[in-house]
């Protein structure tokens, strides 16, 4: 027997083992008063800290009550609304809105200028890294990828271990700058060595906007449209920040509060942010779509589709695990403020690309699964859809392989995990430690 297989099955023996001795029963969480998850039974985050970076309400103080509402996003003081509607309908506000997350300012027209012309600089990468990195040894794994990449690039940095506050920022631009190369490439050089496609490496065009430079690297002819760019441009503004609970910006504040460094900060989020349970819902969605498609043959009619979604829920269909992906949100209950504003995004998208069967789809399936859900399932808050139904769709529209959805993800949250990383070193005092209680028994 090979060793390979000699440590699978010895691994497979020990399964079991690990099972009995490491489950703990939901009666002792309770018994102590420990939240599974840090979240409470209505699904609210235990407080752990404090930011200026950004907000999210979805309740309010009603009478002394705690009521559900819909659902707030704020910017640095800025309700996201209020950030897309201020962006001209030619114009771009991926660069603005990270402008304002990373120093806490909305920019004037000189700062901004200056500002977009140091991320154009920096959209390059070492000689010869591309070459080197990236194409050595690709992955289907654009973001395991990518992980390697970055802690790759702090090899080139002569002060990778430097975390003073304008380091800190110059290291933080430089990876904002070219997270799009190395999530565009890792996805050519993979498609190229393990499909045997062409392919194609494009330079970054400085003076364009960073959505604009993400289609242009990825298509072969270099070609968008302005409506494909906007949009785009839209889903990262959208993308780009949720509060300092969500799972990987909390591990970027782990990471910086032990005094590592910049790169090693970034790829923890990257690992976790690739987990299904977080950066990977929107390719959930569009696997379940395609599975709705394939099982109901009218998708106007109304109550084939009503019956298939109940299966699904029902755990009888799909997966087979009783979710409707992209619907329900751990802090969100009335509504999703990133949903509500890009839905009228993606529907213009839609009539441009002649997609508007598949638009009215999403839109029964966002109609029907908040009702059916509610009917089948006893739950503590409301369900309605979130950022990912949509984001998924629009990728589709756009072209963009599901290999990239993630990366896609990554290349406009590393702002929120930037902001994060600046805050928690400016304020840094502690490590974070979280105490576990040990429910070990004696065996002596």
């Amino acid at each position: 027997m090979r060793f390979e297989d000699q440590l699978k099955e010895y691994s497979a023996s020990r399964k079991k083992i690990c099972i009995d001795n490491d489950t703990i029963s939901d009666d002792l969480f309770k018994e102590y008063g420990v939240n599974r998850g840090l979240r409470d039974i209505n699904g609210k985050g235990v407080l752990t800290g404090l930011t200026n970076i950004s907000k999210i309400v979805s309740f309010k103080n009603v009478n002394g009550e705690s009521v559900p509402c819909d659902g707030e996003l704020w910017y640095r003081g800025y309700p996201i609304q209020t950030i897309v509607e201020s962006i001209s309908e030619d114009g771009f506000g991926f660069e603005r809105t990270a402008y304002l997350l990373l120093f806490g300012e909305v920019p004037s027209d000189g700062e901004l200028e200056e500002f977009k012309k140091i991320i154009g600089k920096c959209r390059k990468l070492p000689t010869n890294f591309t070459r080197d990195v990236i194409m050595k040894a690709p992955s289907k794994d654009i973001m395991n990828s990518m992980t390697r990449s970055i802690l790759t690039l702090a090899s080139y940095d002569e002060l990778t271990n430097n975390n003073d506050i304008e380091n800190c920022i110059r290291q933080c631009i430089q990876l904002i700058s070219t997270f799009p190369m190395l999530a565009v490439y890792g996805y050519h050089a993979y498609n190229h060595y393990e499909n045997d496609e062409s392919m194609y490496i494009h330079r970054p065009n400085p003076k364009l906007s960073t959505a604009e430079n993400l289609l242009l690297m990825l298509r072969p002819d270099k070609k968008y449209t302005a409506t494909e760019a906007k949009v785009l441009d839209v889903a990262l503004m959208l993308h780009m920040e949720h509060g300092g609970g969500n799972n990987s910006t909390f591990t970027t504040r782990v990471v910086t509060s032990s005094g590592s460094d910049t790169y090693s900060a970034i790829s923890a989020a990257m690992s976790s942010l690739k987990g299904p349970k977080h950066g990977g819902a929107n390719i959930k969605v569009m696997e379940m779509i395609h599975d709705i498609k394939e099982h109901v043959s009218d998708w106007d009619n109304e109550d084939e589709l009503k019956a298939y979604l109940g299966k699904i829920i029902d755990g009888e269909a799909f997966d087979r695990k009783g979710l409707i992906y992209g619907m329900g949100h751990a802090v969100y209950s009335l509504s999703d403020p990133r949903e509500v504003i890009f839905k009228s995004f993606v529907e213009k998208l839609s009539v441009e690309k002649g997609r508007e069967k598949d638009m009215k789809l999403f839109k029964n399936i966002e109609k029907f699964a908040p009702e059916l859900i509610a009917e089948k399932r006893h739950i503590f808050k409301g369900v309605s859809p979130n950022v990912d139904f949509y984001s998924g769709l629009v990728y589709d529209m756009l072209g963009i392989p599901m290999e990239l959805y993630t990366p896609l993800f990554a290349i406009a949250r590393i702002v929120g995990w930037s902001s994060h990383r600046i805050e928690e070193l400016v304020g840094m005092s502690k490590i974070i430690r979280p105490a576990y209680m040990s429910v070990m028994k004696k065996r002596v």
